[in-house]
Parts: C-alpha cells; sequence; structure tokens
C-alpha cells in the first residue's frame, strides 16, 4: 500500500477497513500458482468511483435531493443574469498597473484596460462604472468588459436624440483631418466639415485643434454611427436673427459702421453686426484704382453709407467715398484752361487715354491730341497704365466734369516751317514707325512723317509686302518728293535716293542675252528669277520646260535667255526652253548645210567622169541613173563612204 493511501485512510477508517477487506478477499487469487484469466471490465474504473459525495466526512451528514435542490437554488440566485451586448453597472474592486478589476454581481470579475479610463484620473477602489458586457464567457472563459464601448453606446444614443431634438452639444476639438476637424462629444469621434466651421472661409485648421466649442449634430448614418457636426449653424441661427433686426430698421443714406470681411475684384463685403453688405469698387474711391486691395485691408473697420438694400434679396450696396465731397466741386481756382499739368494713365480707349490729375478728376488727351503729325496713332502703344505724362488743358468744364487735354500743344507746331526744314528732293534719315501693306510710314521727328509707297522702295526689286525690304524700328534714308501742308502729309521714297539702274543694264541684259538665274519664287503663271546685279525677272510656265520634258523647279539654277527686256515698264521675260530649242534648230540647219555641200560636190564628181567617160554601156548608163536619182533626193554618198549596198 502507498504512503498516499495511508493518509486517506487515517482521515477516512471506514474507507480505509473496506479497502482492507478487499485487499484480503483478492490475495489468494494473487498468490496462486495456478493461471487465472482475469475477464476485462467494459470502462476503466478510477481509485474513488466509490466516494460518495453527498457525505459529509467530518459528521456522517448527507443532503436530501430536496435541500441541495434549494442550495443550488440559493447558490445560482446570487449571481446576476446578464447578456452578450448588454450595458451594466460594475464596481471597481481592484487596481493593477495596466487593468481596472470590475465586479458585476458575476460569477466572476472583468479586467478593463487603464487605457478606457483616462478621462477619469481619480479613478479609485469602490466607484462604480457603467460597462458593456462583450461576452460572459471568451474562449478563456473570462468574462470580457469594455467601458470604451459602454461610452460610444451611450453617447451615440444621445447623438441621435441631439440630431432629432436640434439640441446644441459641446465638443473638444482634438485633431485635423482631411477637409476638416475631428470633434469628441460624449467620448465619441465626430466630424466637422471645413465649411461647417464658420461662415467665412477657413484656411488654418490647426488654431481649433483643443478648443471646446458648440455645436448641432447636422447629419447621422445609423449604419455605421457616424455624425457630422456643424458650428457654422449655430453662427448663422444668431445672424439671422441679427439680420432681420437690421433690415427692419434699415434707411437709404443711413450711415453704418462695418467689418472688411473679404475682399475681391469687383469690391468688398462688410459685415454690418450679422448682415453683409457689398461695397463696389468704384463706389470705394472718387479716383480710379485698379483693386480694391490698394486702399483696404481684411478686418478693417469703416464707416459707409447705404446706396440702396433689397429686403427680399437681403442685398445691400455700400458707399464710401460718397461721406466725402466730389472733387470736382472742390477743384482749386488755379486748375484753368492753359495750365500744364501733370497727370497718372488710368485708363486707355482707342480714342484716347484718361489721365488723373487730382483724385477723381480726370481729363482726356484724345488720339489726335497726342502729337503733330497726321499719321494713324494707337492710342494703347502710345500709353500704358500707370505712366505718368504732362499735357496742357485745352477745355474745362466743371458742370459737365468733362476736360480735354493735349500734349502736342507742349510743343510748337513743326509743320509751321515745314518747307524750310524739310524741302522738296532733300534727303533725311528716318525711323520705319509702321508697315502696311500699300508702303512704310516713316517718322523723320516727333509729328513730321509721311510714306513711302511699296513701289518707291526699289528699283529693281518687286516687293508682294514692304516687310520683304524693312521692319519697324529699323532706319532708312528717305527723299521729299512732296508737301501736303494742308493735311500735314509728306511723300517721301527711297529708290531716288539711287542712280536708275535700268539704263545702264539694257545692253548687259539684250534681248537674246544668256544670264545664270535661281528661281526664287513659282506659282501657277511661272517663276521669278533672281538674276545678277539685283534684278528679277520672270519666266513663264511654257518657257520653263527643260530639254527631258521636266520643268525647272523652286530654288533650282540654270540657265535663261532674256526674250524681252522692257525699260519703261522694268520688266524683264527670261526663257529656258528658247536655249534647247534654239541649239537643235542651229544643229538642224547645220545638218542641211552640210548635206547641201555634199550634194554639191556629188554633182562635181558626177559631171567630171562624164566627161571623160566617152561610151557608155548599159550597165553603166543603170549606175549612173541611180547616182542622179541620189542626188536628187539629197542623199548622195558624202565622200570616202563606199556606196551602200542595193
Amino acid at each position: 500500500m502507498s504512503e498516499e493511501n495511508k493518509i486517506i485512510n487515517q482521515e477516512a477508517p471506514e474507507a480505509s477497513a473496506n479497502a482492507d477487506t478487499q485487499e484480503v478477499a483478492q490475495a489468494p487469487a494473487a498468490t496462486s500458482t495456478e493461471p487465472v484469466i482475469e475477464s476485462v471490465p467494459e470502462k476503466p474504473v478510477s481509485a474513488h468511483d466509490d466516494f460518495d459525495w453527498s457525505i459529509d466526512k467530518r459528521n456522517v451528514s448527507s443532503y436530501s435531493q430536496e435541500e441541495k435542490e434549494k442550495y443550488d437554488a440559493v447558490y445560482e440566485g446570487t449571481f446576476k443574469a446578464i447578456s452578450d451586448n448588454e450595458m451594466v453597472e460594475g464596481t471597481v474592486v481592484a487596481l493593477t498597473k495596466t487593468d481596472v478589476v470590475i465586479n458585476i454581481g458575476f460569477k466572476s470579475d472583468g479586467l478593463i484596460s487603464f487605457n478606457e479610463f483616462r478621462d477619469l484620473p481619480g479613478l479609485k477602489i469602490g466607484d462604480v462604472v457603467e460597462v458593456m458586457v462583450v461576452e460572459k464567457e471568451d474562449r478563456e472563459g473570462h468574462l470580457h468588459l469594455s467601458r470604451k464601448q459602454a461610452r460610444i453606446s451611450r453617447a451615440w444614443e444621445r447623438i441621435v436624440e441631439l440630431h432629432n431634438t436640434g439640441d446644441v452639444v459641446t465638443g473638444v476639438v482634438t485633431s485635423k483631418t482631411k477637409g476638416g476637424l475631428i470633434v469628441d462629444i460624449f467620448g465619441m469621434e465626430t466630424f466637422l466639415p471645413g465649411s461647417q466651421i464658420d461662415v467665412k472661409p477657413v484656411t488654418d485648421y490647426d488654431q481649433f485643434v483643443g478648443k471646446t466649442m458648440e455645436f448641432k449634430v447636422v447629419k447621422i448614418n445609423e449604419a455605421i454611427k457616424n455624425a457630422v457636426v456643424s458650428h457654422k449653424a449655430l453662427i448663422e441661427s444668431d445672424i439671422e436673427a441679427q439680420r432681420a433686426e437690421i433690415m427692419s430698421k434699415l434707411e437709404k443714406g443711413q450711415v453704418l459702421e462695418g467689418t472688411i470681411k473679404n475682399i475681391t475684384d469687383f469690391g468688398a463685403f462688410l459685415d454690418l453686426g450679422g448682415l453683409d453688405g457689398l461695397l463696389y469698387i468704384t463706389d470705394i474711391s472718387w479716383g480710379r484704382i485698379s483693386h480694391p486691395s490698394e486702399v483696404l485691408k481684411m478686418d478693417q473697420k469703416l464707416n459707409v453709407v447705404v446706396l440702396d438694400f433689397d429686403d427680399d434679396k437681403k442685398r445691400i450696396s455700400l458707399g464710401l467715398k460718397q461721406l466725402t465731397p466730389h472733387p470736382w466741386d472742390t477743384l482749386p481756382e488755379t486748375i484753368m484752361e492753359g495750365l500744364v499739368v501733370k497727370g497718372k494713365v488710368v485708363n486707355i480707349e482707342d480714342y484716347g487715354a484718361f489721365l488723373e490729375i487730382l483724385p477723381g478728376v480726370e481729363g482726356l488727351v484724345h488720339v489726335s491730341e497726342i502729337t503733330w503729325a497726321n499719321t494713324p496713332i494707337n492710342a494703347k502703344e502710345f500709353f500704358k497704365l500707370g505712366d505718368e505724362h504732362e499735357a496742357k488743358i485745352v477745355t474745362l468744364d466743371k458742370e459737365t466734369r468733362k476736360m480735354s487735354l493735349s500734349i502736342k500743344q507742349l510743343t510748337p507746331d513743326p509743320w509751321n516751317e515745314i518747307e524750310t526744314k524739310y524741302p522738296v528732293e532733300s534727303t533725311h534719315k528716318g525711323l520705319v514707325k509702321n508697315i502696311t501693306p500699300y508702303g512704310v510710314f516713316v517718322e523723320l521727328e516727333s509729328g513730321i512723317g509721311g510714306m513711302i509707297h511699296i513701289s518707291d522702295l526699289s528699283w529693281l526689286k518687286r516687293f508682294n509686302h514692304p516687310s520683304e525690304y524693312t521692319k519697324v524700328g529699323a532706319d532708312i534714308d528717305v527723299m521729299i518728293l512732296g508737301i501736303d501742308k494742308e493735311n500735314r502729309k509728306l511723300q517721301l521714297c527711297h529708290k531716288q535716293l539711287e542712280e536708275v539702274p535700268w539704263n545702264a543694264l539694257q545692253d548687259t541684259f539684250a534681248v537674246g542675252t544668256i544670264h545664270e538665274g535661281a528661281v526664287i519664287r513659282k506659282d501657277e503663271k511661272g517663276a521669278v528669277v533672281q538674276l545678277p546685279y539685283g534684278l528679277e525677272g520672270f519666266a513663264p510656265n511654257r518657257h520653263l520646260a527643260k530639254e527631258d520634258g521636266k520643268s525647272i523647279g523652286a530654288d533650282e539654277t540654270s540657265q535663261f535667255m532674256v526674250i524681252e527686256f522692257d525699260r519703261n515698264e522694268k520688266r524683264i521675260v527670261l526663257s529656258h526652253t528658247r536655249l534647247w530649242e534654239q541649239a537643235k534648230a542651229t544643229e538642224k540647219e547645220a545638218e542641211n548645210k552640210e548635206r547641201k555641200v555634199e550634194a554639191a560636190k556629188t554633182r562635181k564628181a558626177m559631171k567630171d567622169i562624164q566627161s571623160k567617160v566617152e561610151k557608155t554601156t548599159l550597165g553603166d548608163l543603170g549606175v549612173l541613173a541611180d547616182i542622179k536619182k541620189k542626188i536628187e533626193q539629197g542623199g548622195g554618198e558624202k565622200p570616202g563612204e563606199a556606196p551602200k549596198a542595193e
């Protein structure tokens, strides 16, 4: 018998006696020399299968079945009946470094991580908290509780209620996210879009992180338990009330104080204390400004006058310049006709430019008052916005608030002495100011200029456009051909400065002369050929044919014959075809001459033969007849050649 069995027997004498009795009964079988065949039991028998657990070993007492069921019911009644996802209250019974032990009255306690109690820094044993039963018994048999899910569930219920009632709730902005902010409400994260932060655009989201603000729940998603909140909705509701109050007291001409909340290209929006008004750029200053930001700044406070308003559309038009007198009404007496003033270009039109000589006081410089020249001038090329110019006041009308200015009258009229300074046939150097399809406009000095017709640019070349010869901004020598003082025009030329080349080149390019030329242009009529000495000739298409049947192409160089030279019309007509056609004709003519010479020689030889032959035979007569026939046909043999076989 083992030591363990001895201990058990000391504690339970009866059990030990029974066990000894069994051992004695089995002893003879164990010591028998005859083999004993033991039967295999159907299932193994443990050491304590005969132990009666209902018997109290100390006082040998037992419970009846009724008493056992009674005490079992009392035991089961000490525990709560809970289910998964149920919200219950629990008591903190212990605190560890990482977890909080919660007793909810169940068979076992639950552990919750300290991270879920960060909002309760003073948590202690005995505190009662609300938790959610995630699982009564997880895989390891533990009770799984969560305070975080309990808070989220309760928070969602309250958020849904706030959405239904429209009540205001306070939340803390915890962080920034794409497109907006994250707001903690009742411990649950909600989304605040950037457009719902304020009534005015917000670009810096970081300034709101960590702030406690009021919100309205404007949208919820039950499926994913997501909520969208708005702070702008609260502001708008307050503004609407203020707006209604202001509109009820609004009058035209009323002066209000406003704060600039936005600046655009066309004006500025002012906050009038819950109501917005628009200050157009034209009502900011009596003078012209290109952008409101030149005189206004964000968050600047201004006194403005109500020009107009619309109750239905809730629009208010404001004015700033109307609070000061119009500059024309306070124009100094020193501003008069004939006075030379300096002004800034504030507007440019096709007909002229407006110069601002005082804030809000402008004068027009018409294009006809820019220069003494009679050539057309583009005001947008002469003036630049913001530039300053001196001008003379020509007319002034304070009643209609109009002023005309002149720049050209600052200097004497150069046309008064035009015949003296620029006599006919005098030569000068000018500046190309403009080029048109029919000529070049040249300026000799400010206000003095004229045009060179395209035909007066060169003796030798014909241009399709003057830009082929010169360009704007280039210097050019000119000769005065005529003066039109009344219309302020000069007739200019350029080719007359050179000797007329056509007289000198008449012999060089006489009809029939041959020259090398390059085709520079070609069209359906023919080709323009560049010749020596700068001349150009024209070859019709039928005169461009080559001997091989092809035609001379553009940029090709070849030999050309002059077939026409007209000094008066300054025209040269060329032909390449005539060259090889004449060569063929000459060759044919030479062949014909050679045949005639040979025929003459043959006739002479025949006469010599006839004179020597005294008697002829019938055969000789036949040969002579053939020779005579060939001579008559021009096909006699050349000297030195053998007669052809018949």
